[in-house]
């Protein structure tokens, strides 16, 4: 079990998350996964997993870009835009987790939050990547479930449903 430092100070750590302007208590310690599920948004759809930015299940978007939240302090996210897996399609599925649904893109269902985007990600970057990239985008990620394929077909009907 890792220990806590207990004398840290807490702080107040401002951000837009999900599109909405927001300030989060935070201790100096504190991982950014640690804050979003157990802080005041209790947003439990980053999912932690390995813990050392190895399976990609802590995925997030900061600033656009694809990160490993077990791996972020949550004081390097002040004034930072941070969108979680409840941020994607917020008010209505995203294209990217319709095609997840219909084309079978997840089995126990834990990596699909990181692997919603990773593909959100690579998307955002290359609107129509080739097997290959796709491939590559993913890579980061880690499913222990499935095979695979259907993740892969899941990303090329996202990619047709965008188009």
């Amino acid at each position: 079990m890792v220990e806590r430092a207990t004398d840290c100070k807490p702080q107040m750590i401002s951000m837009t998350l999900n599109g909405e302007r927001v300030s989060i208590q935070a201790n100096e310690t504190d991982r950014l996964t640690d804050v979003l599920r157990h802080g005041e948004p209790s947003l439990t759809g980053t999912k932690l997993s390995c813990g050392i930015g190895r399976c990609g299940a802590c995925s997030v978007l900061v600033n656009g870009e694809l990160v490993n939240s077990c791996l972020l302090m949550a004081y390097q996210v002040e004034g930072a835009s941070v969108t979680t897996i409840e941020g994607v399609g917020k008010g209505s599925l995203d294209p990217i987790q319709i095609a997840f649904m219909e084309e079978g893109g997840f089995q126990c269902g834990y990596c699909t939050p990181g692997m919603v985007m990773a593909v959100k990600a690579l998307l955002l970057e290359n609107p129509e990547p080739n097997d290959e990239q796709i491939v590559e985008g993913l890579s980061g990620n880690i499913c222990r479930c499935t095979g695979y394929e259907g993740i892969k077909r899941a990303v090329r009907a996202a990619i047709r449903k965008q188009n």
